[in-house]
């Protein structure tokens, strides 16, 4: 059912000032409370810090995954609203604009400005995400709003640390150079985490100084609109950060074939990816970042930590709802260990919990819609078809939402096309080796290449295998660790071009040579 508070405009409100002591330090039970039932602010275009009704008129439902209920309606955004934030965008970034005129440690200012204001709302924006998506909330609080605040810092004192160099050059001249914004920055996100997405495209694009369109997964819009939001209250001038609600083919084709936007930024499959790519080739050249799938290598060596290996394995492939793109869901154990990896697998699988994402001791909340649900039970039967040995889970749990037992799959052979397919939900794929010279090789056989990780107490062996594993991460001894000050971002199919850390703010700038003829001195 709608809720009697949704509006297409942006209401004041401010929830709670959330604690501001890092998140390694709450348990469950010292979470705040969260808002079950979070009012809803903001559900319209924002361009020139306002928001808007959309040119078409149309809107679209958003739906709580946990029910399967409509939440609000949504303005839906298209060609004719890209069309206007380009516009906008590309006049906050002319060059006498008051955004162009700023100096860098202003910019850092105003994005530490923003990462306040998150965290003074984190109890409502926690609780928004988990309403939107579904995850839960004690990961919401203390896992995206902690990453998300961090991530936003962290840029902010990058803004005035980006500088060029001073060359020697051949001859009576002086060279230097310097690292400009591209311009207008199209930033495509998806829904499986829609608060950090939004931060690592705001963070590098905003501290080098570029204006950004951004259109939001269709699926989870609410969140990234009450930032839009709050980058209003930080005090960003009108035009330098909007933010569309709408569809792919619609909103976002619009994004990255427009004759005016500089960069396109898209994270999602690697099937949307190659339509990103295309379509940005086909116009202006604009360039191009692509953080895309995964089907990601996690292996364990007998001599491996086995209590650690097996709860930081369950963590590496259901967090999420399995909804992660280096979600480590090809873990290769070796033939010595195997059957006991399994057995202790099926048995913590067993023991997750899952259910309303607003219990504060839930660890699985549903998946985001049902169209991911039923490909993600398609792609169980295929498993169970092809051979491999189903040990627990398979099936939807209950009939209201789009909950997902734990699954775990064991006999699981290269070929099979859970073994191939970016599952993108909580299915577990145990395979066995033997041979630890052809298991880099099994490893590496995917067209992807995001993340790998490798569990063995031989630190020479670890470090054969995080050089010879073709993955952008390669984690030894853990999983998922992705800290703002490390790049992110994959090999092969998988994309071009990394995610945070310094690496990130080369995406986003020019480099311009500069060079001077100096006087010759009289002899």
């Amino acid at each position: 059912m709608l809720r009697s508070a949704m509006r297409w405009s942006c209401l004041a409100r401010v929830a709670g000032k959330a604690s501001l002591q890092p998140a390694a330090a709450y348990s469950a039970a010292a979470l705040p409370q969260p808002i079950t039932t979070p009012d809803i602010h903001c559900t319209g275009v924002f361009i020139n810090n306002e928001f808007h009704r959309s040119e078409s008129g149309k809107q679209f439902p958003t739906v709580n995954p946990a029910t399967g209920e409509v939440i609000a309606m949504v303005e839906e955004g298209d060609k004719a609203d890209v069309d206007k934030a380009v516009k906008a965008a590309r006049a906050a970034f002319e060059l006498n604009s008051e955004w162009r005129q700023m100096d860098a440690y202003s910019r850092g200012q105003l994005l530490y400005r923003l990462a306040d204001l998150i965290e003074r709302d984190r109890v409502y924006l926690a609780s928004l995400e988990t309403l939107d998506n579904g995850k839960p909330y004690t990961n919401s609080f203390s896992g995206d709003l902690e990453l998300v605040i961090r991530n936003l810092r962290y840029f902010a004192g990058w803004a005035d640390k980006i500088h060029g160099k001073t060359i020697p050059t051949d001859g009576p001249h002086f060279a230097y150079t310097r690292h400009e914004p591209i311009g207008v920055c199209g930033q495509i996100i998806p829904w499986n985490f829609p608060l950090l997405m939004q931060a690592w495209k705001f963070g590098p694009a905003l501290a080098t100084g570029n204006t950004i369109v951004m259109k939001l997964a269709e699926q989870t819009p609410l969140t990234g609109l009450y930032v839009a939001k709050l980058v209003a209250e930080a005090g960003f001038p009108a035009g330098v950060v909007n933010v569309i609600p709408g569809y792919g083919p619609s909103a976002g084709a619009a994004i990255s074939s427009h004759m005016d936007v500089d960069k396109v930024a898209f994270t999602g499959s690697t099937e949307i990816g190659h339509l990103v790519q295309q379509a940005a080739g086909a116009s202006n050249l604009k360039r191009v970042t692509l953080e895309l799938g995964g089907k990601s290598p996690n292996i364990v060596f007998k001599d491996a930590d086995l209590d650690h290996a097996i709860e930081t394995s369950h963590f590496g492939l259901f967090f999420n709802q399995g909804q992660c793109c280096c979600a480590g869901s090809r873990i290769f154990v070796e033939d010595a260990v195997y059957d006991e990896f399994v057995e202790r697998s099926v048995e913590r699988a067993k023991v997750r919990t899952v259910g309303d994402p607003f219990d504060l001791t839930t660890e699985q909340g549903p998946q985001v819609d049902g169209e991911q649900m039923n490909k993600i039970l398609e792609l169980i039967e295929s498993g169970k078809k092809e051979g491999a040995k189903m040990c627990v889970g398979g099936n939807r749990k209950g009939d209201k939402g789009y909950y997902i037992e734990p699954t775990v799959f064991a006999d699981v052979e290269d070929h099979m096309r859970i073994a191939e397919e970016e599952i993108f939900g909580p299915v577990q794929q145990i395979f066995r080796f033997k041979d630890v010279n052809e298991v880099i090789k099994r490893a590496n056989a995917t067209k992807y290449g995001l993340a790998a990780a490798v569990f063995t107490r031989d630190l020479d062996k670890a470090n054969v295998f995080a050089h010879g594993l073709r993955a952008g991460s390669v984690w030894i001894n853990c999983y998922d660790v992705l800290n703002a000050q490390t790049p992110f971002g994959g090999y092969k199919a998988s994309g071009q071009g990394r995610e945070n850390s310094e690496y990130a703010l080369s995406n986003y700038y020019e480099v311009k040579g500069v060079i001077t003829k100096l006087p010759i001195k009289n002899s």
